[in-house]
């Protein structure tokens, strides 16, 4: 499998419904693809960087640039047996994990192509349906919220994620759970809080929470450790699991009882499975975050899902929710009973519209190797 081209397209595509966390609104998307040319098949990746330097240092713009100076240039023309060898060629490059997946990604997506297999299988998914729950952010009103959480169970999902800040959290919750005291419920602070409001956050115990997401610093586990040992919920970290060490730290300090796994934040899908593996060995359990993907970054979690240790309910919903058109077809659909039913087809089962695609590109710069 030789790596013959890299293409980057920027897109824009407006939101179904604003989105909003501790970190702010956005109401539309600038969103990074990749494609990966080996041997006359292309594979898609997606690059999750954000618009701006919040959740992440990396950003659209340094992905871009990175990409183009530096991960293409190791890549390109290098000969490989199978995909996951593409880490080890971005390796002197130090960070930037979210542009490295975007490659290593489309680089299985190819992989999976070249063999006529689907990529969750790969990857060595074990299951053929994957539990979908649902991340709602921070709304204009209480009322708003309950109103999206009643549409979202009537969809069928089966956990409901609601954002939290101070200010917006023990009031939320409280209505919530005196709504649906019974529903798999859980909430996610993106490091909104300190260890000084460790009485507030002691307050969330009597929701009966299945997680309390990341409340501390982005870059702790030492400091969640602590949090860990005052409270009876359970803390899930996110932001701090950068790879497979930081899981291995968390887990032996006690730092959280559940991981989540986002395949851009930890670097591409061989991180992603070795943090999988860590927390599968320690029986911690882990499911799959989201990052407001398209149908093309989206595919690729649905896949990693498939791994055996992804045993809760994962951001991974309906294109819909999302987007009044996807880039991809068919659209990721969720089933009544809030689950995925996994495709069979080469790669990752969908077919990229890459007619829209061109239709909604600003700008696009193909890498050839010499």
């Amino acid at each position: 499998m030789k790596i013959e081209t890299i293409t980057l397209r920027e897109i824009r595509m407006p939101l179904v419904h604003f989105f909003e966390t501790s970190f702010g609104r956005i109401y539309s998307r600038r969103i990074l693809l990749l494609t990966v040319g080996c041997d006359g098949i292309e594979g898609w990746g997606e690059c999750v960087a954000a618009e701006d330097p919040f959740y992440s240092s990396e950003w659209i713009e340094t992905a871009w640039s990175t990409i183009k100076h530096y991960l293409a240039p190791a890549v390109l023309g290098h000969s490989l047996i199978a995909a996951h060898e593409v880490a080890g060629l971005m390796a002197r490059v130090r960070g930037h994990r979210m542009a490295k997946a975007a490659i290593e990604n489309a680089a299985w997506d190819a992989e999976a192509k070249q063999k006529q297999q689907p990529l969750w299988k790969v990857l060595g998914g074990t299951t053929c349906q994957i539990q979908c729950g649902v991340s709602i952010g921070i709304q204009d009103s209480i009322e708003q919220l309950l109103d999206k959480i009643e549409t979202e169970l009537a969809a069928g999902y089966r956990r409901i994620k609601v954002k939290v800040k101070p200010g917006w959290d023990i009031n939320v919750l409280e209505r919530i759970r005196s709504r649906w005291p019974d529903i798999v419920l859980s909430c996610d602070a993106n490091s909104a809080y300190t260890l000084d409001e460790v009485e507030h956050l002691r307050r969330f115990d009597r929701f009966k929470l299945l997680m309390i997401e990341q409340p501390l610093w982005n870059d702790d586990i030492y400091y969640h450790a602590r949090l860990q040992r005052e409270l009876k919920t359970a803390l899930c970290l996110d932001e701090s699991i950068r790879h497979a060490r930081d899981a291995a730290a968390a887990v032996e300090t006690g730092a959280c009882r559940i991981v989540n796994i986002k395949v851009g934040r930890v670097g591409g899908f061989s991180e992603a499975r070795k943090v999988h593996d860590v927390c599968q060995d320690n029986n911690v359990p882990v499911w799959c975050g989201g990052m407001l993907e398209t149908g093309v970054g989206r595919a690729h979690n649905i896949a990693l899902s498939t791994l055996q240790n992804f045993r809760l309910p994962g951001d991974v919903s309906a294109s819909r929710r999302y987007w009044a058109e996807d880039i991809i077809e068919p659209e990721v659909e969720v089933s009544a009973q809030g689950t995925i039913t996994v495709s069979d087809k080469p790669g990752t089962g969908y077919r990229v519209r890459e007619d829209l695609i061109e239709r909604l590109a600003v700008r696009k710069e193909t890498f050839s190797a010499r």
